[in-house]
């Protein structure tokens, strides 16, 4: 079990390693005010859809693959639970009628690719990314749709539904690198090495780069604003314990592969969205809020995983 406890714990070092690195570049002003935009870009659109097609055409088969989208269906399953004890934590803990939105999205939405991407690369290595992007799938649908919606109740607007905006920020370019990975799995589609190798140099990038805008993001937010009042402790609550448990509990009875039940339950453990901050200051909710949640989720994600794993390995056989 230590050496487990070891492993992951240097898994998580390698990505702390690189947020550090982040985080002191940008308080020493290497980085400008647009430079962590510019970094989330170039992963998102860039880095990230090759990186997808690199690893999916050369790892996984079409029988390997067609087994995962029927098991989409408990990610949702536990984000819908989720939210409902989100509402009845706020209640409980008696959260600000401006924070309640804002706090009932941070509590079941996860970053499933900034963080939860390298981390589970980490501790699991390559077989994990399929399984890694069926949960995204998942969290990225909620979050652009009851996420944002919840989001905007916090703030001074109407709130609505924007079901283009959802669609589009689902069918993102991760995603779409996903399924076009797929798509020449499943139809047996050799691409040129050039283009292979192209994606496979370009996909390099995802995982350093996320780390430094992690390290930026941070830096930006500020570490002294941390604070760990009600509204703190019940994200917490939520993101580093709850999700997990809930998630272990729907998953551990199926016959699904142990890899999968793993990597869905480290997913549900992830912290805070960094998308969060954005959209709370898009409609005027408390972005300042969602910053600081991020931050200390984020930092706190580093003693959390190492713990998580441990218990995830014994559970999980």
């Amino acid at each position: 079990m230590f050496a487990v406890f070891l492993a992951a714990l240097s898994g998580v070092g390698v990505i702390l390693a690189m947020v550090v690195i982040g985080f002191i570049l940008n308080e020493r002003g290497w980085f400008t005010p647009a430079s962590g935009r510019v970094i989330s870009r170039l992963v998102t659109q860039v880095a990230l859809p090759a990186y997808m097609i690199s690893t999916i055409t050369k790892e996984f088969s079409a029988d390997q693959l067609h087994v995962l989208l029927p098991d989409l269906r408990y990610p949702v399953i536990s984000m819908l639970i989720l939210f409902a004890l989100s509402l009845a934590v706020a209640k409980a803990l008696a959260i600000k009628r401006d924070h309640l939105g804002l706090f009932s999205s941070m509590f079941f939405n996860s970053n499933t690719v900034f963080i939860g991407l390298p981390i589970n690369l980490a501790l699991f290595g390559s077989p994990s990314i399929p399984y890694v992007l069926v949960y995204y799938m998942a969290n990225t649908t909620f979050f652009w749709t009851l996420g944002v919606w919840l989001i905007q109740k916090d703030g001074t607007g109407a709130a609505k539904l924007d079901v283009k905006q959802a669609l589009g920020k689902l069918f993102s370019p991760p995603l779409l690198g996903f399924i076009v990975a797929v798509i020449l799995v499943v139809a047996h589609v050799k691409l040129p090495r050039f283009i292979l190798s192209t994606c496979n140099y370009l996909g390099g990038l995802t995982i350093p780069l996320s780390m430094l805008f992690i390290g930026i993001a941070i830096s930006n937010a500020g570490l002294a604003r941390v604070r760990f009042n009600r509204d703190a402790w019940g994200i917490l609550l939520g993101r580093f314990l709850i999700a997990p448990a809930l998630m272990a509990l729907l998953v551990l009875p199926t016959d699904m592969p142990t890899l999968m039940k793993q990597v869905f339950i480290i997913q549900a453990a992830m912290p805070v969205m960094t998308n969060a901050p954005v959209v709370s200051k898009l409609y005027h909710a408390d972005a300042d809020y969602a910053a600081i949640m991020v931050t200390e989720t984020t930092v706190l994600s580093v003693i959390v995983i190492p713990i998580l794993m441990v218990v995830v390995q014994t559970l999980v056989k």
